[in-house]
């Protein structure tokens, strides 16, 4: 049997079919894989349609959802292949894009990750990619991402432009990137403590600083049916989104900008909290995890 050259890693938590089709687009893949699906204690009988479509892809089931970052690290720590690609299981490769992202690891050994460019379903470039997270560049994020979901023109030029060359940002999306082994394993993989959101943004930080570099490119692309994994639960992906935002001011960001990143998640709760007074479950359900997001605000990083 010949030994793999990449680790597959996915991470999924009820998105059955999503997962099947993500791991359908590794069909067409010329190279040696091992393949691991990390379920993160999914209700809607995943784990066992991949044991049954896809017999030669390994499942590992934890017993609860541990987020995406303890899960990674477990598959990374089940592996063994010097080149490692994480996917969502909401995301599907395009061809020849896995050979392109090893092409280009092989080929430049100071890069420790590279990352394709991802599309929506209808074609829309996603922001996948982006500068060091402070207050002034991520307001400058956010209205681009905002722009792009709604389809504003202008926004989807910026993005389209900003996706057609070859750079080295920050940070890549962890929705789908390939890594080499050796620099995840030099920084200790994925900090657990980001349950979901920005672990990936931590990551690329912590590599470069090990002296690898990252890089993002146009020549291979990935499909990226965003947000299908959260929208389930999207109070609960508010709720972890503003912790490790918190989190990740609070380790990298300095005082001064985690307590005032901290001041406004608290003041934007307690405004949702306002509003969400009247009757019904839905206004009381958003009224709790205000109220949750006001605590967590108050506390800073908790974990």
């Amino acid at each position: 049997m010949t030994e793999a050259v990449v680790s597959v890693i996915v991470v999924s938590h009820n998105t059955r079919e999503d997962l099947l089709r993500g791991l359908g687009s590794l069909g067409d893949v010329t190279l040696p894989l091992e393949v691991v699906v990390v379920d993160n204690a999914s209700g809607d009988g995943s784990a066992d349609a991949v044991e049954q479509r896809f017999p030669h892809v390994r499942v590992l089931r934890n017993a609860q959802n541990v987020g995406f970052a303890r899960a990674n690290n477990r598959g990374l720590f089940e592996t063994r292949a010097p080149f490692v690609l994480l996917l969502n299981s909401d995301a599907e490769l395009r061809p020849g894009c896995l050979e392109t992202l090893l092409r280009i690891l092989q080929e430049r050994p100071r890069l420790g990750i590279v990352a394709p460019r991802t599309i929506e379903a209808d074609g829309a470039v996603q922001v996948s990619f982006g500068p060091e997270l402070t207050p002034w560049r991520e307001w400058r994020q956010g209205r681009l991402v905002v722009g792009v979901k709604r389809r504003q023109p202008a926004a989807l030029k910026t993005a389209a432009e900003a996706a057609a060359r070859e750079h080295e940002p920050a940070w890549v999306s962890a929705s789908c990137l390939l890594a080499r082994r050796e620099a995840i394993a030099a920084v200790g993989g994925f900090d657990e403590a980001y349950f979901l959101y920005e672990e990936d943004v931590d990551l690329c930080r912590r590599v470069r600083q090990a002296g690898w570099g990252v890089l993002f490119t146009p020549a291979a692309e990935a499909v990226h049916h965003l947000g299908r994994s959260v929208a389930r639960d999207p109070e609960r992906a508010r709720f972890e989104y503003n912790r490790s935002h918190i989190r990740y001011y609070a380790r990298h960001n300095g005082r001064l900008a985690s307590g005032a990143l901290r001041v406004y998640v608290g003041a934007t709760a307690a405004a949702g909290w306002i509003a969400g007074v009247g009757p019904g479950p839905e206004r009381a359900a958003r009224r709790r995890s205000c109220l949750r997001l006001i605590a967590l605000a108050a506390r800073g990083n908790e974990r």
